[in-house]
């Protein structure tokens, strides 16, 4: 079954919206299976989390803005690090791409929810319960975890207080728990994308951020178990004393390597594949043209995901892994900068000769795309085994990551916010102020993560917190542009809440756009199309041919303007 004219019974059970469940406010704070209600509750606890892993991320700028260790001290720094990296993967950048997933998959394939939604409420209110978990870390005996956010033993099996409860025990408990939810929320969007898609919406005219996440959640589905059972084992090492890991017992600590990097090395994919989409969903927007390529756009993510499974000991050439194994990673590494490359070709083939259009989407979209191609190209030197020996545990990793997950992916879901912000509120927002947080942001970004690679190639540890004051002068520039990215902030929020509260109402689709949610009200009601889903009937990057996407798409957008 590919309709919702025929929705099987044992998918959809919860009734839209629930009955007794608030209609108001309230309803953001409440067990809601609305598909839009989780998405924005997903979207606004990432973004309290970012507020929260942003603050750790400017403290650390702090203290590395001098060459001494003057303003917290050494253990506390550990902590520092080790909290911001989970907090920024695990409670902020996943659970944002699951709010965009929640609100833009059932509207643009005409589902009127996702395929489970129980179990889709049930995912996302385990996001705030390993929230709290991983904060109360720093209430127990020794503080938060502070062996990084990778944990590799022998070090995250240390224990000097001899507490059950402890903050590395209470770290593993959070990142288990959300393997689950994210393994909860894989189902939902692959049976939902396979399953629900509207009457004549073949594969082949389905959207690319559909494509994209499709790939993404099927890397979660294989990925994500080793790294979760790979996380009980430590947690049993850690507080029965088993020894999976402890080499003294006969276990392996390079055996949890290979768990970890199994899943987290592809978990870039499962961030950075979805902003894809939204690039590829959002050029042919602003460009006024179809999205070059459409089939090779769509086939490039599946390539991705069957090379993002063989390519883990990328991480772990440094660790003592025999040469072949060395090649054969970096080889299948490196491949993937093909499938890559076509669509940065596609997306730049899309801008070419195109009337673009500036917005504050379309300025956060371009400037993740040319973070993003920069990021490629410190990937591809950090692939070869002789380059990342060298510059293996200094800051040019750092700055590579952090051009890839902040440059490219969250000016990605920012572009996102952007753009389907008047759908899902029914209100336009602010331009001046979103160029301002575009202009801050992208200024801040480079600032921040630029300098990271020379001081790496000079040779500047990571994870210290005091350096020899040649490094003084990067690290300064690194601090600024960190403070730079926190101001940044503020434009956002407040553009975000004084438009969705007072801002101008928004028409049903003001970019003229393309797309099944381009032909819903904004806001949508409960269940979308609810009782009349329109039937595709091209695909949907039509700019410019004049092709109508549905069956009577005039008569629908006449109603539309009417309402």
């Amino acid at each position: 079954m590919t309709s919702t004219a025929g929705v099987d019974s044992r998918i959809l059970r919860a009734p839209h919206p629930v009955p007794g469940a608030p209609d108001n406010w309230k309803r953001f704070f409440s067990f809601n299976t609305d598909a839009k209600v989780i998405g924005i509750q997903y979207i606004a606890t990432a973004l309290f989390f970012l507020l929260v892993g942003g603050l750790l991320a400017m403290i650390m700028r702090g203290e590395l803005i001098t060459p001494e260790a003057d303003l917290v001290d050494r253990t506390v720094y550990n902590g520092l690090y080790t909290m911001h990296g989970t907090i920024m993967l695990f409670l902020f950048i996943f659970p944002v791409l699951n709010g965009l997933n929640n609100l833009l998959i059932p509207c643009m394939i005409g589902a009127p929810d996702m395929a489970f939604p129980k179990l889709n409420a049930a995912a996302f209110w385990m996001v705030p319960v390993f929230g709290v978990i991983l904060m109360a870390s720093f209430l127990v005996p020794g503080g938060p975890a502070s062996s990084g956010w990778w944990s590799y033993p022998p070090v995250s099996l240390q224990n000097p207080l001899g507490h059950l409860i402890n903050g590395e025990a209470l770290w593993i408990l959070a990142v288990a728990l959300s393997g689950i939810s994210s393994i909860m929320g894989a189902v939902n969007v692959v049976t939902t994308i396979l399953r629900l898609r509207a009457p004549g919406m073949s594969l082949g005219r389905m959207p690319i951020f559909c494509w994209t996440a499709l790939s993404a959640q099927t890397i979660q589905l294989i990925g994500l178990p080793a790294l979760t059972g790979g996380a009980v084992m430590l947690l049993f090492d850690l507080v029965v004393g088993t020894s999976f890991y402890r080499p003294e017992g006969g276990g392996d600590p390079v055996l949890y390597q290979h768990f970890f990097w199994f899943y987290s090395h592809p978990a870039v994919y499962v961030i950075i594949l979805p902003v894809f989409g939204v690039f590829s969903e959002l050029f042919p927007v602003y460009a006024r043209k179809p999205l070059f390529g459409y089939p090779f756009v769509a086939g490039a993510s599946l390539v991705i995901v069957g090379l993002s499974l063989i390519v883990w000991v990328h991480h772990m050439f440094p660790s003592g892994v025999p040469q072949w194994m060395r090649d054969v990673f970096m080889v299948t590494t490196m491949l993937i900068a093909v499938p890559t490359g076509i669509k940065v070709f596609a997306w730049l083939a899309t801008l070419w000769g195109g009337k673009l259009r500036l917005n504050t989407a379309m300025l956060f979209a371009l400037g993740g795309l040319f973070n993003f191609v920069f990021a490629g190209v410190t990937g591809i030197m950090l692939a070869t085994v002789p380059v990342d020996i060298h510059v293996n545990n200094t800051y040019f990793v750092v700055g590579h990551f952090h051009y890839v997950i902040y440059g490219a992916a969250t000016m990605g879901v920012y572009a996102a916010i952007y753009h389907w912000f008047p759908k899902f509120t029914g209100h336009m927002y602010y331009e001046g102020l979103g160029k301002l947080h575009f202009l801050l942001t992208f200024i801040g970004t480079n600032l921040n993560f630029f300098p990271m690679h020379p001081l790496g190639l000079m040779g500047m540890p990571r994870r210290v917190s005091s350096y020899d004051p040649e490094f003084a002068f990067w690290n300064v520039i690194a601090s600024l542009g960190a403070f730079l990215l926190g101001v940044s902030i503020i434009p956002f929020l407040l553009n975000l809440v004084s438009s969705w509260v007072r801002g101008p109402k928004s028409p049903a689709n003001p970019w003229t756009a393309i797309g099944l949610e381009w032909l819903l009200p904004s806001p949508p009601p409960a269940e979308n199309f609810e009782e009349h889903v329109p039937t595709v009937i091209s695909g949907p990057y039509g700019y410019g041919t004049g092709r109508p996407l549905v069956e009577h798409q005039a008569e629908i957008e006449r109603s539309l303007l009417q309402a």
